[in-house]
């Protein structure tokens, strides 16, 4: 079977198409999938680039969907035929998040989802929402996940809240979706009016440039006739944090899922308690999150913004297209 492997301690020049085995047949317990759709994330790119050290010769990406080509003995929660999508943390299943972290995340801790065919147990696994395509149920994994946890398991999500959604990356497109499907308001902040009009075509309710804005956290409180927002999807990370504490109410949740903004720098502590802001870093989250989010797709109907596809061979490409900020969505790669 055909698969991507980093070589050299990371870099996209050194992502090399190779071949390898095929996996044989599953266990007890386990299902073997004919992967047909991966898409990228961060954290992939963290990974090829050596941000995040791994053994020599790991295949990448996190994310994974295909069809499951055979089902080994045990395995109810799945037949030959079905569409599967992968876990970001295969052990976590429900409850607390574990101790062991990143051990096991495909892509990082184990081989990644960038091959044709993967044997695994059937709990890696969920069903993928009811008529959708690979490509799409790829994008559920990390980006999916990681906005619904933060938005409904965390941040208890009500109708006719507000929610602010930084950026147009797949999170933020996710929180944009999962909130109108509740029926809350949504600001959505971007530094681009182009992307902004694309925002407000998917349901934003309303628009802030922070470019032209820069005290955009000021503005949203405006739109809000001075309460604040109840939840800000926090992207960015400490460059961001002040405006997200400015924008929040008093109680509100403040979900921290990235650091694109910096890794650190000064947060205004006393706000946050002033303010009694609920914070929460989270990372993706479990096999019931993943389940709960599946059912509600499938109630909802709402479905993720993709951006452009690239083969297995182009995967250098496809993250040099993510580098480049130009995407709206989620970048995919067709196996």
């Amino acid at each position: 079977m055909k698969a991507i492997e980093v070589h050299g301690g990371g870099g996209l020049d050194k992502l090399a198409l190779v071949e390898r085995a095929d996996p044989g047949e599953p266990g007890r317990g386990e299902i073997k999938v004919r992967i047909r759709a991966s898409s990228l994330n961060y954290h992939d790119l963290m990974v090829v680039k050596g941000m995040i050290p791994t053994p020599g010769d790991r295949v990448p990406m996190s994310d994974g969907a295909g069809e499951v080509v055979a089902v080994g003995e045990g395995v109810t929660d799945f037949k030959v035929g079905d569409l599967a999508v992968s876990t970001f943390f295969p052990d976590w299943l429900d409850g607390e998040p574990p101790e062991t972290s990143f051990n096991r995340v495909p892509g990082d801790g184990i081989d990644g989802y960038a091959r044709e065919q993967v044997i695994m147990p059937a709990t890696a696994f969920t069903q993928a929402p009811k008529g959708w395509s690979a490509a799409e149920a790829a994008t559920i994994t990390c980006a999916g996940v990681t906005a619904w946890r933060c938005l409904v398991a965390d941040g208890h999500l009500k109708a006719g809240e507000t929610v602010l959604v930084q950026g147009t990356g797949g999170v933020s497109i996710y929180a944009l979706q999962i909130a109108k499907a509740f029926g809350c308001e949504v600001i959505a902040t971007s530094s681009s009016d182009e992307k902004l009009e694309r925002l407000k075509a998917l349901g934003a309710d309303h628009l802030i440039n922070y470019k032209t804005t820069p005290g955009w956290g000021g503005k949203a409180r405006e739109l809000t006739n001075g309460r604040g927002v109840d939840h800000v999807v926090e992207i960015g990370g400490s460059g961001t944090m002040p405006q997200s504490i400015t924008a929040s109410r008093i109680g509100g949740h403040i979900g921290l899922i990235g650091v694109l903004a910096g890794y650190s720098g000064e947060i205004p502590t006393v706000a946050i308690m002033g303010k009694s802001i609920k914070l929460i870093g989270l990372t993706v989250g479990s096999r019931r999150h993943q389940q709960d989010m599946v059912r509600a797709i499938d109630v909802t109907g709402f479905r993720p913004v993709l951006d452009k596809h690239f083969p297995l061979a182009e995967l250098g490409a496809a993250f040099a297209h993510q580098e480049s900020g130009t995407h709206f969505g989620k970048i995919i790669v067709d196996i």
